[in-house]
């Protein structure tokens, strides 16, 4: 993954990091490397860093206010030491869980184009393929679902999206979540209870 860093397969993104560096020469501005335990048997899977969060501290989720809701839950159900991730030396460790994102760059509006979601999918497969049997991957949002499915060789329509969605795929349980971005949670249109109950049951099928 240290590759990772210096990747700039994708000339619109490599060009927009470029000037999120000028505007803000304190910020990470490069790709954003995976978080969390490197044994994981839970794999949470985001769309892509926030500009003042991810793409700020160089931290999945940290930082920006879709983090706020992430990290919460994590240490409610005993994946964190802390409920909080404000900086990458806040001293949080992940138990069990590691997040990615499936385009590892910040996208100009929060929002990449298709073939950059496909041009970033092998970073995501080769975190899927180290992943052990009976592993649960947790996507967070319609594009990281099908982006899963992409990166595991499988048929986008076979497996849609909808917010609790599970499937068995390949030896993997793929979770599936409305993303906890400040849209949704502000509109309701994800609640807390919603997505505490996802990750309850990421957590019961990792126990059985």
């Amino acid at each position: 993954m240290s590759s990772l860093l210096e990747c700039q397969q994708c000339p619109r993104l490599a060009e927009f990091l470029a000037e999120v560096r000028q505007k803000h020469p304190d910020y990470h501005a490069r790709p954003v490397l995976p978080f969390g335990d490197p044994n994981a048997r839970l794999l949470i899977v985001g769309l892509a860093p926030g500009m003042h969060g991810a793409n700020a501290t160089g931290r999945p989720f940290t930082g920006d206010h879709a983090g706020i809701l992430l990290y919460d839950t994590l240490h409610k159900l005993d994946f964190s030491n802390q409920a909080e991730a404000t900086h990458a030396d806040d001293g949080l460790v992940l138990k069990n869980c590691r997040i990615t994102n499936a385009v590892k760059c910040l996208p100009p509006a929060n929002k990449p184009l298709t073939a950059e979601v496909k041009q970033c999918n092998s970073y995501l497969q080769a975190e899927l393929q180290s992943l052990s049997e009976g592993a649960v991957v947790l996507s967070l949002g319609g594009v990281s679902h099908q982006s899963v499915l992409r990166a595991l060789g499988l048929k986008l329509s076979a497996y849609p999206f909808a917010h609790g969605s599970e499937y068995q795929l390949d030896g993997l349980t793929l979770l599936s979540s409305y993303h906890c971005s400040r849209y949704n949670t502000q509109t309701k249109r994800l609640t807390t209870p919603m997505f505490e109950q996802v990750f309850t049951r990421a957590k019961t099928l990792l126990a059985s």
